[in-house]
């Protein structure tokens, strides 16, 4: 009898674990999880069963003759090569690693260390997915035009890798076991919503010989769930749907030529395949341990998942790369957590962080930086060189020049006196803020002023008339108490003169107005 050990006792680790009770050669398992209530869990559960011994650390699991690996994707390679180095022969769930060169130094290591290396790519064990391939292999579905896949739910989120590495996996392998063929081309596309560096949804077109496609949609943001794969031939369509009693159908609609000229889609009654009532993931888990008896190569060994390792990259990187490409062509970045509405014209070298909206009709400059949750317009103009920092809202009627400067969370309004139950936006008043103007954190600025130039607003402050050019203002209500420079050093007039500290700009006060005399 083989010692078994796992580690790794999650939601799919305990799926495993079960599965590794019903085999009759299985007397015990060894398991260890660095989340001791899983273990209490795991032990108070399946009690009786078979014989569950626990293990301290993973180093206590080198004595045993197979380890079986679930834990989170990013710790595969690290486990997989310690307990391949250690002459174990191992499972590890899909995927292998986060990277194809760790996944060949993985399949290196093996060969020489004498191990079975064998990846849990789940749905190649599925007797739906065996029968899929005798028709095709049959020639039932006639040639091969086009295999589509989705793999949808609403959860389990994500932190260490994104939908694309999490869900794609399994799709992907069976295209491959299905069309015998690595694809001439990989192309995708994805969003991130809920973390702006972990996409949520992809959507990944494999191209292979005799024009044969492939489409792979996944999401972790769907409001159902859905496990469904369509294969469609010349002579009929197959759907594969996992969540259905029946699973495997056989559509045979074929299009026909009516007058040699015009495609017509007869359509006919569906028929349900029968397949062979037993479960993948024990399957998968009989098929390993036959493997170690027979010093047989696993059906998904390394090769297998090298293969499908070097789609997923390819996917990523081309979403990389098209990404890169557009902030190129269109010489301005807009982080992929934002949205631009139609018909907003970006400037040159601006930067849109995280999660901002630009609404239509909104015009902003060259060289402008909007940092995270920023909204602006509709119908708003910014001018070249302005900083707008994080949580702010320009709203229609506001107007910045250039060079201007807001701070965290300070404030525009728009209407005067609102009220949420009447309609006001033909009473909005204009804001301007004129050029090199300076708006400190949380200021409020009331509707319908001008906020001089090179002006200076408080932290803070609520600007309710307007401020004169180079004007120093805090307080609330805000009221003047100095001038500052245009590098925003406040000035100390002598003599209704003043030379700045800081840059040795020069200026004159003239009839409560400064006027600059000699200015860089």
């Amino acid at each position: 009898m083989m010692k078994l050990g796992q580690i790794g006792l999650g939601y799919w680790g305990e799926n495993i674990f079960r599965n590794l009770l019903k085999i009759d050669k299985v007397n015990s398992i060894t398991i260890f999880d660095e989340d001791k209530t899983r273990i209490n869990y795991i032990i108070e559960k399946y009690k009786g069963v078979k014989e569950i011994l626990v293990a301290e650390k993973k180093e206590d699991l080198i004595n045993l003759d197979c380890i079986f690996i679930s834990t989170p994707a990013a710790t595969h390679y690290d486990l997989a090569k310690f307990f391949i180095e250690n002459k174990k022969h191992i499972f590890v769930e899909k995927p292998l690693s986060l990277k194809v060169s760790q996944a060949i130094e993985l399949k290196e290591l093996s060969k020489k260390n004498g191990v079975i290396l064998m990846v849990g790519h789940l749905l190649l064990y599925h007797p739906a997915v065996k029968k899929i391939k005798q028709i095709i292999k049959e020639g039932s579905l006639g040639r091969i035009y086009y295999i589509y896949s989705n793999r949808l739910n609403l959860g389990k989120l994500r932190t260490e890798e994104n939908i694309l590495w999490s869900f794609a996996p399994h799709d992907i392998s069976v295209i491959l076991y299905l069309l015998e063929e690595e694809p001439k081309n990989v192309s995708a596309f994805a969003s991130a919503h809920i973390n702006p560096e972990i996409f949520d949804i992809t959507l990944t077109t494999l191209e292979f010989s005799n024009n044969i496609k492939a489409h792979i949609f996944v999401s972790w943001l769907n409001p159902f769930k859905e496990h469904k794969m369509t294969i469609i031939g010349s002579k009929g369509m197959l759907v594969f749907d996992d969540l259905t009693k029946e699973k495997l159908f056989f559509y045979p609609h074929k299009i026909e030529w009516k007058e040699g000229k015009i495609p017509v889609a007869n359509k006919a009654e569906y028929q349900t395949i029968e397949i062979e009532n037993s479960e993948p993931l024990y399957n998968e888990l009989t098929h390993f341990l036959e493997c170690i008896e027979k010093n047989s190569e696993p059906l998904t060994n390394a090769d297998e998942s090298i293969r499908v390792l070097k789609i997923i990259e390819k996917a990523e990187n081309y979403i990389k790369n098209n990404r890169e490409r557009k902030n190129q062509e269109r010489e301005y970045f807009i982080h992929e957590s934002s949205y631009i509405d139609e018909n907003v014209e970006i400037g040159k070298n601006t930067k849109i962080w995280h999660f901002c909206h630009v609404l239509r009709n909104t015009k902003i400059g060259e060289n402008v930086i909007c940092g995270q949750n920023v909204m602006i317009g509709p119908d708003v103009i910014i001018g070249n060189g302005c900083k707008i920092q994080n949580n702010v809202s320009i709203y229609k009627g506001v107007e910045l020049e250039d060079d201007v400067f807001c701070g965290p969370s300070c404030v525009f309004t728009n209407v005067y006196n609102p009220r949420a139950f009447i309609e006001r936006k033909n009473e909005f008043r204009k804001t301007l803020v004129k050029k090199g103007a300076t708006i400190g954190a949380n200021a409020t600025i009331v509707c319908g002023v001008t906020i001089g130039k090179y002006s200076f607003i408080g932290a803070g402050a609520v600007v309710n008339k307007d401020v004169p050019d180079y004007a120093l203002v805090v307080g609330v209500p805000a009221k003047q108490i100095g001038w500052v420079c245009k590098c925003g050093t406040r000035l100390k007039f002598e003599q209704n003169y003043a030379v700045c500290q800081y840059c040795q700009n020069e200026y004159k006060l003239e009839e409560n107005k400064v006027i600059p005399v000699k200015e860089k």
